[in-house]
C-alpha cells in the first residue's frame, strides 16, 4: 500500500483477453467507509435525475456537464474522481490518460464498448455498467420488431398516411409455428424467448457460456450456429460486440439460412454485417430486417434505412422512462456501495476486488493502512533499513517477520 493505492501483481484479468498479466503493476482504490467524503463525480450525458439525487444524498459531489467535446472532457476530467456516461460519450485512452484522479467510470446501461477498458485497467480505473437496467425495454423492442416484420406494420401505417389502401401489398405471415433463433442467451435473450413463446413460436438458440440444461428450462433448445441457421424463420442477436461476434451474420451465414429469413438487431451495430445484409435483402434471401443499431450512428450510408423491407429505429432499445430510471439508480447505488466499502457490483475489469469488501478483508486492509502509516512515519523521521513486525492471534499471517529497506 503506497500513498493510498493498492498495487497488485498477477491478480487481475485482462478485460479483453481474460489472460493473467503477471508483470503488469496497476493500482486500484481500496474501499474505505470514509471514501465518499470529498468524492467528485462528473455526469457527461443526460442520465435520469435520480442518479444525481442518490449520489448527493450519500455525500458525493456531482457536476453535470452535457455535450462536452473530446477536448473539453480531456480538460475537465482531471478534476473528478468518477465519470458517469451513457453510450454517446467515447471514453478513449486519451481521456483516461488525462484523468489524474479518476477512480471509476460508470456506464448507465448495458455494455461498455464506448469505454477503453484496457486503458482504464492499466490506470487502475474501475469500469462498471448496469447490465440489468434496460433488459425489459430491449427485450420488448426486439419483440415489437419481430411482430412488425411479420405483418409489415410500419410500412402499412405509412401507406395509410399517404392516402393509400393497399391490403394486398402488405400480406403478412403468422408467428404461430415459426422458429425463432436467438443468438446470445443472456438476460435479454431469455426475456425475448419467454415473450415470443406466447405467440406459439419455437425458440432455439446459441450461447457459448450459458449451459444447455439452463436454457432448456426456459424452453430454448441450444445448438451450434451451423445447426441453427437453416432452421430459423426469424433470427435475433443479443451478444456483445467483440472480434468473435463482429459480422456474425455475413454472406456465408445468410447463405445457410432459409430463403426469406427475417433478422433483428437490437444489440450492437456490426454483429450483422451491413453490406451482407443489404445483399441478402436485394436477392430475397432475407425478407426483412429490424435494426435498432448501426455500425455508424447516426448512419451516413442510408441504403439499409431506406430499404423498403427494413424497419429502423434510432437506437431506442433503452429509451424508456423505466429503463433510464433503473439504469440511473443502479449506477448511482453501485458507486455509493463502492466508495463506502459495501460492495463492488457491475465491475467489468475489477472482479479481483470483489473479495475485498467482506468483513475479514476489511480488517486486513485496515491493518495494511496502519502499517503503511507507521512505515511512512519511520521513513520520514530517520532513515531505516528494516522494520520488525510481530503479530498475534489465530490469523494465518501471525508470527514474526521483517520488512527490509527494499520494500519500504
Amino acid at each position: 500500500i503506497r500513498k493510498g493505492r493498492v498495487y497488485t501483481k498477477g491478480a487481475g484479468l485482462s478485460a479483453s483477453s481474460g489472460h493473467s498479466e503477471p508483470t503488469r503493476e496497476r493500482w486500484l482504490p481500496p474501499p474505505s467507509p470514509s471514501l465518499s467524503r470529498g468524492v467528485t463525480i462528473l455526469i457527461s450525458e443526460s442520465v435520469d435525475p435520480c442518479c444525481k439525487k442518490v449520489l448527493e444524498e450519500n455525500g458525493i459531489q456531482v457536476t453535470e456537464k452535457l455535450n462536452l467535446t473530446k477536448e473539453d472532457l480531456i480538460s475537465e476530467i482531471k478534476n473528478y474522481d468518477g465519470l458517469v456516461v451513457r453510450s454517446s460519450t467515447k471514453v478513449t485512452a486519451d481521456i483516461i490518460n488525462a484523468a489524474s484522479n479518476l477512480k471509476i467510470i460508470g456506464r448507465a446501461g448495458t455494455g461498455v464498448d464506448n469505454v477503453d477498458v484496457d486503458a482504464a485497467t492499466k490506470h487502475g480505473v474501475i469500469v462498471m455498467n448496469t447490465p440489468s437496467g434496460n433488459t425489459i425495454s430491449a427485450a420488448e423492442l426486439t419483440c415489437i420488431l419481430i411482430t412488425s416484420l411479420s405483418r409489415h406494420v410500419p410500412q402499412a401505417a405509412m401507406s395509410m398516411k399517404a392516402g393509400k389502401w393497399d391490403r394486398k401489398k402488405f400480406m403478412g405471415a403468422e408467428l404461430f409455428g415459426k422458429t425463432l433463433g436467438i443468438v446470445g442467451l443472456g438476460r435479454i435473450g431469455k426475456e425475448v424467448a419467454s415473450r415470443m413463446q406466447s405467440f406459439g413460436m419455437k425458440t432455439i438458440g446459441y450461447d457459448p457460456i450459458t449451459p444447455r440444461e439452463v436454457t432448456a428450462g426456459w424452453g430454448v433448445e441450444q445448438m451450434t450456429l451451423e445447426e441453427l441457421w437453416p432452421q430459423c424463420d426469424f433470427i435475433t442477436v443479443h451478444t456483445p460486440l467483440m472480434p468473435s461476434t463482429t459480422g456474425l451474420l455475413n454472406d456465408a451465414s445468410f447463405a445457410k439460412c432459409k430463403k426469406g429469413v427475417r433478422v433483428v438487431n437490437c444489440a450492437r451495430g456490426g454483429i450483422i454485417d451491413e453490406d451482407s445484409l443489404l445483399r441478402a435483402l436485394e436477392s430475397g434471401q432475407c425478407a426483412g430486417a429490424g435494426l435498432d443499431v448501426f455500425v455508424e450512428e447516426p448512419p451516413k450510408n442510408r441504403a439499409l434505412v431506406d430499404h423498403p423491407n427494413v424497419i429502423s429505429c434510432p437506437h431506442l432499445g433503452a429509451s424508456t422512462s423505466e429503463a433510464q430510471a433503473r439504469c440511473g439508480q443502479d449506477i448511482a447505488l453501485q458507486i455509493v456501495d463502492m466508495v463506502k466499502g459495501k460492495g463492488l457490483v457491475g465491475a467489468v475489469n475489477a472482479q479481483v476486488l470483489a473479495s475485498t469488501f467482506c468483513q475479514e478483508s476489511q480488517q486486513w486492509i485496515t491493518l495494511g493502512e496502519a502499517m503503511g502509516a507507521v512505515l511512512q512515519s519511520c521513513a520520514s523521521s530517520k532513515p531505516c533499513s528494516q522494520v520488525h513486525i510481530t503479530t498475534q492471534g489465530q490469523q494465518p499471517l501471525c508470527g514474526k517477520f521483517t520488512v527490509r529497506s527494499s520494500h519500504l
